[in-house]
């Protein structure tokens, strides 16, 4: 490869730093350097990018429109190098390291409790999992396992269906109790919480049961399902939530069903890892564990009324 001539790390830390504090001052005082010093390498990484990264207005340091794009990237790379760093500060020649990532609320409520277990099991495994809410490239994001929820069918990759998923509407009790429901429909007059992935949810609830409805793309957007759940437990509004993602809580009484239907979605639950890496032993014993516990969960989990919406 051909020499390049890249910003240092030290630069782009003096960056990072005073683009944060939005002071040369701070950003010296954190870095045990010179304020000169920082102000050094910001100039010489505005050279080489032809781009004033900050301005002063009425002595007050504030970042170009320029800076702020590049603060992102930057913020990105330092984030890998330290990651990159920490994973073989942590490397020994007794263990595999696994990177794994889930669901963030899917990883909270189901796949937290199954990881001891696998521990014990594999104590030469050392795991290294981290959140996804949406779908990605395994390989450009260097994961070896993960938890995707959808269709099943991805390129170049081993999918295992773990749970389908039956989604259902629930409140809090003292949330209910204020309110008159005796018809599907009158779910519409409740406030309505959304999963910011899944604006459609309640459209197609209320479609199942052949109910219209013009305020179900209504209402207030959670980014995640751990989120809505707890805003709901709180008396916030009437939420679709996966049944196996609030089991416990519909067992407790501190959710229950607003409405007595239940609705399957086309998508499902699945374990999927890059086709090369099937043979690797620590991805095999991963995969054989949680296919284990999905199974388990399965054929313990309580048996439901599933209405069956068309894909």
């Amino acid at each position: 490869m051909r020499a390049r001539h890249l910003p240092s790390t030290t630069t782009l830390q003096c960056f990072e730093a005073a683009a944060r504090h939005l002071s040369f001052t701070r950003a010296a005082e954190e870095l045990h350097m010179t304020q000169s010093a920082i102000s050094k390498q910001v100039a010489q990484l505005e050279d080489y990018l032809q781009h004033k990264l900050f301005r002063r207005i009425r002595r007050t340091l504030v970042l170009t429109p320029e800076g702020a794009l590049y603060l992102t990237e930057v913020r990105k790379i330092l984030a890998h190098l330290e990651m990159s760093a920490n994973t073989i500060m942590t490397y020994s020649d007794r263990s595999e390291v696994l990177r794994v990532a889930t669901l963030p609320t899917f990883g909270i409520r189901w796949l937290s409790a199954r990881l001891p277990a696998f521990f014990a099991a594999h104590p030469r495994i050392t795991l290294n999992v981290t959140d996804r809410v949406q779908t990605f490239d395994l390989e450009q994001q260097d994961i070896d396992v993960a938890f995707f929820h959808g269709h099943g069918h991805w390129p170049n990759l081993e999918c295992h269906k773990l749970f389908d998923e039956e989604v259902v509407a629930v409140g809090a009790p003292g949330y209910l109790a204020d309110q008159a429901l005796t018809r599907g429909d009158d779910l519409a007059n409740c406030r309505l919480l959304h999963l910011s992935t899944r604006p459609d949810a309640w459209h197609h609830w209320f479609a199942s049961q052949q109910i219209t409805s013009s305020s179900s793309y209504h209402g207030t957007r959670l980014e995640t399902f751990q989120m809505l759940i707890h805003t709901v437990m709180a008396g916030g509004g009437l939420a679709l939530i996966p049944r196996l993602l609030i089991e416990n809580e519909l067992v407790s009484g501190q959710l229950v069903l607003a409405w007595p239907h239940a609705l399957r979605s086309p998508d499902a639950y699945y374990l999927v890892y890059p086709e090369k890496l099937g043979e690797l032993s620590r991805v095999r014993h991963f995969v054989s564990h949680v296919l284990a516990c999905a199974e388990d969960s399965t054929s313990t989990g309580p048996a439901n009324q599933i209405t069956q919406l068309p894909a």
